[in-house]
């Protein structure tokens, strides 16, 4: 065992005293244009999928897992264009690894949209119409990643449900949600997608079309036998807004109205 690490001990010592011999010779030999500067992550992003295809040709997938790494190290760093670059690539590279494109719409919509929503950096003074600003731009830009990604893999329930996710919980576009829970719930999603599909298009503010959704999809269910105070509110709601006939209502009474609770997001 000794033996061992004085072995390891030898080999990281030349390491060290290598390292700026071969440092100092590629800079020679870039100077000389005997080797070429390694490509930019710009100007890998910038290429096709096609270009990155016949470049790569079978390590694509190896290639792409070593980015998502250096993705990861970026946001470690909370270097969040940088995060998004990396995603392009590794998206490029693998555009059917419908993984790929749901870490990088988290990175966007959840992770790099909360920093600048609540963290306050000392070192500068944002104000909140600023930082409102850029966690709308982050999850904006999450859920183009998201509908990128659907159009390789379009019959990923995960995908829409993602994209359904952020429309409901970070964007706040409750119609838009309840298509993509729709779609989600189309495509083999849990029932618990229908339900809060119809729960998304009863949140859609001034909506007579998204209130008839959700009141077909929440007086089946009812029918059923889901008769819980999130579906009777709804419902109860909903016949109101849409003028439901007496006769036709539900027997049940309003719920006890719950403690308001704020919603977070900015302006909110």
């Amino acid at each position: 065992m000794k033996r061992k690490l004085q072995a390891l001990a030898v080999l990281l010592i030349l390491g060290v005293v290598k390292l700026p011999l071969e440092q100092r010779v590629t800079h020679d030999l870039r100077t000389a244009r005997l080797i070429d500067e390694p490509v930019s992550v710009s100007a890998v992003e910038s290429m096709g999928q096609s270009g990155l295809a016949a470049i790569l040709g079978g390590v694509r997938g190896l290639v792409a897992s070593m980015l998502q790494l250096r993705a990861y190290t970026e946001f470690k760093r909370v270097n969040w264009g940088q995060v998004d670059s990396f995603y392009r690539i590794v998206t490029r590279l693998q555009p059917r690894n419908a993984t790929y494109w749901d870490e990088a719409a988290w990175h966007m919509a959840y992770n790099a949209a909360g920093f600048y929503l609540y963290n306050r950096d000392k070192s500068e003074d944002r104000n909140n119409e600023i930082r409102g600003q850029l966690y709308h731009e982050h999850v904006q830009r999450g859920a183009a990643i998201l509908r990128e990604g659907l159009k390789f893999s379009p019959d990923d329930p995960h995908l829409w449900e993602r994209l359904a996710d952020i429309y409901f919980r970070r964007s706040y576009e409750m119609a838009k949600a309840g298509d993509a829970y729709l779609e989600a719930r189309k495509r083999g999603a849990p029932i618990i997608t229908l339900h809060l599909a119809a729960f998304a298009y009863a949140q859609a503010p001034q909506d007579p079309e998204s209130y008839r959704k959700a009141y077909d999809i929440l007086k089946k269910e009812y029918d059923r036998g889901m008769n819980t105070p999130g579906v009777i509110e709804h419902l109860k709601n909903l016949e109101n807004w849409l003028g439901i006939p007496a006769e036709k209502r539900i027997k049940e009474a309003m719920p006890e109205p719950k403690v308001p609770q704020k919603i977070p997001g900015p302006g909110r």
